[in-house]
């Protein structure tokens, strides 16, 4: 499971020598099967940058990953808590330039998972949710006793509660991981490797509304933010089944984004942080907006984003665990 032991364990290279070695013998024989079509490398500046990539399916980063490759560009990918829970799963991750990012709905689960043995009901997790959103007390009524209650190491974290409230201590394990995370954004930008944000934070055929963890990175590294346009890998990986189906897969890449003058914040601030989250979410996700609706230029007319923006993607905690 993802917790701070783990990102002591996450390999970040410049060169990853495992995506070589999956690129190479497997990849390579898998895609002869898939027209992969690169559209738009030229516009990609010689530093490192962030892309900004729709995510239609479980594994169309790989076909992206493998089309840059080929040019020598590798990258470090931003995976969910989720994908650590298999300890097969975590070491590959682990091996394959992947950062894992923790979210407060996967911390509330996993640490009522471990107390409990099994995950919150959706009225459990939405009592959990609301209070540490708010930092105020849960309602001893809303769930069970032992969450509030038992001491514990909460992902890396020991929770006393005789001396802390579960809200505080959320809080806390967030605030680690998270530093940790950043931390390893920096390591992969200062060793030139580019990163792949997902902002969605789910799959969803549709485009849907982007989440402010992209723009906080991009400040906090001063790095251009690069959209992508991903079409038709849905088509290709059609179940969880790494193996591929014949199809057509087009990443358009779209002209680097930096100039954030007319939103970004004035004064420093420590990226996700709940000060900085509530003192400039407004502008973060201005940035966010800018670059999703670049991305839903860059996609095919099956992947624009509908109307109201929604998401059809996973739903409840099924999209933490």
């Amino acid at each position: 499971m993802l917790d701070l032991a783990l990102y002591d364990r996450v390999h970040i290279s410049a060169r990853p020598p495992a995506q070589w070695l999956i690129a190479e013998c497997f990849l390579r024989f898998d895609y002869r099967k898939v027209d992969l079509v690169l559209e738009g490398i030229e516009n990609l500046p010689n530093r490192p940058v962030i892309f900004a990539m729709n995510h239609t399916d479980n594994y169309n980063y790989w076909p992206f990953q493998y089309s840059l490759h080929k040019h020598g560009t590798y990258m470090a990918t931003w995976v969910k808590g989720k994908n650590y829970e298999s300890p097969a799963v975590s070491t590959f991750m682990r091996w394959t330039n992947n950062i894992p990012i923790a979210s407060r709905g996967y911390v509330i689960t996993r640490d009522f998972l471990n107390v409990m043995g099994r995950r919150p009901n959706p009225d459990e997790y939405r009592a959990l949710r609301d209070a540490t959103d708010t930092l105020r007390e849960v309602d001893p009524a809303d769930v069970p006793q032992a969450v509030l209650t038992e001491s514990r190491d909460m992902l890396g974290y020991r929770f006393e509660p005789e001396t802390e409230r579960y809200v505080d201590a959320i809080d806390s394990v967030m605030n680690k991981l998270m530093g940790r995370f950043v931390e390893l954004n920096e390591r992969a930008h200062a060793l030139g490797s580019h990163l792949l944000v997902f902002p969605e934070g789910t799959r969803s055929v549709h485009l849907s509304r982007g989440h402010i963890g992209l723009a906080q990175m991009a400040l906090h590294l001063n790095a251009p933010i690069v959209p992508v346009g991903c079409s038709g890998s849905d088509l290709v990986y059609t179940s969880r089944s790494v193996i591929t189906k014949p199809g057509r897969i087009v990443y358009r890449i779209g002209e680097p984004m930096s100039d954030w003058s007319d939103l970004a914040p004035r004064e420093p601030f420590v990226p996700f942080t709940r000060e900085a989250e509530a003192k400039h979410r407004e502008a973060f996700q201005g940035i966010v907006d800018r670059v999703m609706d670049r991305i839903n230029d860059l996609v095919d007319e099956r992947h624009k984003a509908k109307a109201d923006r929604a998401s059809d993607g996973s739903r409840g905690t099924d999209r933490f665990m």
